[in-house]
């Protein structure tokens, strides 16, 4: 059992060719590999961060971000509960006001 809220990150800042904004940091750990879906928690601190996105199902567990495309998908506003599909691919433009949490499943 791992307490997702609560797992210690170890956060690096993010490559100055992706970072926008402000002084964005990431961190991640992979909890488990199950039928070849890496599951795992992610976080961003405050600041805009560019990236090119794998497919993905994700779990906001805290924060708040707006996550923009680089194509004429609407943006969306994530926040605690918010379940969100992410497309390989897809160019993405991540503005997080307070540190965002998720839980994510790629594979």
């Amino acid at each position: 059992m791992v307490h997702a809220t609560g797992l210690d990150l170890t956060r690096e800042p993010v490559p100055a060719e992706q970072a926008v904004r402000g002084d964005p940091r990431t961190g991640s750990a992979t909890l488990a590999d199950f039928l070849g879906v890496e599951v795992g928690v992610w976080e961003m601190t405050p600041g805009v961060g560019t990236d090119v996105e794998v497919d993905e199902v994700f779990i906001v567990l805290s924060g708040a971000a707006t996550i923009e495309f680089g194509d004429a998908t609407p943006a969306l506003h994530v926040g605690p509960g918010d379940v969100v599909r992410l497309a390989a691919g897809a160019e993405t433009v991540w503005t997080v006001a307070e540190t965002l949490r998720k839980i994510y499943l790629t594979g």
